[in-house]
């Protein structure tokens, strides 16, 4: 089914409160698919543990929840103690799968965690976020337990933006608003339906998140969103309004690095980033093959005078692990 991008915000925008059902009866259900959450986690000692609470009484309530999952970046602020005294399983992202090397980022944990994977619909979600409920997830989880044919929901919400006791309410996700859309209409219009295509809470078939590939670090959701339209299509999508969603926010030097990132993955599947592996554009010197292709170069302007700082900003593409396995169960920690 053809579906253009207006006929797929009608159809296929949803609101957390159409899901309510799912969170009010404790009665024995019929059969549904089986469920995970997984939640990657670096440094959040301070939210995790209210995170998992409110998991725990939603999964208590009503057994939505089959399995929950906290992949941690080692963080030495005593995340996986904080994870593990609620029972749920803990696993460091470089334990898994540890003949790929040290987890590269945000992305390449989300890969390596879908290995621990026992769920038939896998749902992500951030573990940052201060005011966490439980419609974020029987929201997310909603629209693919009481329709077949939806293989992949994202997540939509507004972004305020707090600093101090100010608050501006949709001043949130400037990455999402200055670069991800821009980018989905310029080369992907049929995506620009999405609120939040860089949401870190969605929820897809395990099977078919087996089936596409990972970028590591803060290209995976940009990266996922293109990859799935282009092996499902749009009728197979989905989002949820969430209402709003408060997480911590990144000062401007680190939102211009994972802008970088957002781009490149972009320009990685439209084919425009060929000279980055020094070849590909034509026989005469490439503005892309100048530089080393990891390096992103910062020119700031400080108190001390103006200073170019260089930072690492690796993009690396991890293979669905479907392929990996030739499509069997993949042990964690094979």
């Amino acid at each position: 089914m053809n579906m253009t991008v207006w006929e797929w915000f009608e159809q296929r925008s949803y609101h957390h409160r159409d899901f309510e059902g799912l969170a009010l009866s404790s009665e024995p259900r019929a059969e549904r698919p089986s469920t995970t959450l997984i939640f990657p986690a670096r440094n959040v000692a301070g939210t995790i543990g209210s995170i998992l609470s409110t998991v725990a009484g939603l999964q208590a309530r009503t057994g939505l929840i089959d399995q929950v999952i906290v992949v941690d970046a080692d963080s030495p602020d005593g995340t996986a103690d904080v994870a593990r005294a609620h029972g749920v399983e803990v696993f460091s992202e470089n334990e898994l799968l540890p003949g790929y090397g040290p987890a590269q980022g945000k992305g390449d944990a989300m890969w390596r965690a879908l290995s621990a994977a026992r769920g038939d619909i896998v749902m992500f979600a951030d573990a940052d976020t201060t005011d966490f409920e439980e419609h974020f997830v029987y929201g997310t989880l909603g629209p693919m337990l009481e329709d077949p044919s939806i293989q992949f929901v994202k997540a939509a919400y507004r972004r305020p933006f707090k600093q101090g006791e100010e608050s501006v309410p949709d001043g949130g996700g400037r990455v999402t608003e200055l670069m991800a859309k821009p980018l989905l209409n310029l080369f992907y219009p049929e995506l620009a339906g999405f609120v939040q295509p860089l949401a870190g809470e969605f929820a897809a078939r395990r099977e078919l998140l087996a089936n596409v590939p990972f970028f590591t670090g803060y290209g995976v959701e940009i990266g996922m969103v293109i990859d799935v339209y282009q092996q499902i299509g749009l009728d197979g999508m989905a989002q949820v309004d969430l209402g709003t969603r408060q997480n911590r926010h990144q000062p401007l030097a680190n939102l211009t690095r994972m802008s970088s990132v957002v781009l490149r993955t972009v320009a990685a599947r439209e084919g425009l980033a060929a000279g980055l592996d020094g070849g590909g554009l034509g026989a005469e010197p490439d503005l892309w093959e100048l530089r080393q292709p990891d390096t992103y170069l910062h020119a700031v302007g400080t108190v001390d005078g103006l200073r170019l700082d260089e930072h690492l900003n690796e993009l690396v593409e991890r293979p669905p692990l479907a392929r990996l396995t030739g499509g069997s169960t993949l042990s964690a920690t094979a």
